[in-house]
């Protein structure tokens, strides 16, 4: 629990200030904000989030976007692989971070070792 409590609480970038944080787990799961923009251009703002992770190696991040919309992003072993938008997922791994990228502009920012079971 410590481990996740550290992981979310890591600074995303430099760039946008923004911090992952945590305001409650249970071990399994975590709320807290996670860095997010649903608009291209945008800058980066915190978003409500929770995040629950199962035993088989499956997440499930909920984020409430600035337009009220809650984005799923869903993961198998720590790796995004599809969210509740139709639209392209694709994301990249600079150091601890991980960015998440649906077409065509939303990004989230959480710390790899959030995901880590």
């Amino acid at each position: 629990m410590l481990r996740l409590a550290t992981a979310l609480t890591l600074i995303s970038t430099a760039a946008s200030a923004q911090v992952a944080t945590l305001s409650g787990t249970d071990g399994q799961n975590a709320l807290g904000t996670v860095p997010c923009t649903a608009l291209s251009g945008e800058p980066m703002s915190s978003c409500p989030a929770e995040l629950r992770k199962k035993e088989d190696g499956t997440a499930t991040l909920a984020v409430q976007l600035n337009t009220g919309e809650v984005r799923r992003i869903y993961f198998t072993n720590g790796v995004p692989d599809s969210s509740s938008s139709t639209s392209k997922l694709t994301f990249e791994t600079p150091g601890d971070l991980m960015v998440i990228f649906i077409e065509p502009g939303e990004v989230y920012e959480i710390p790899k070792a959030a995901l880590n079971n």
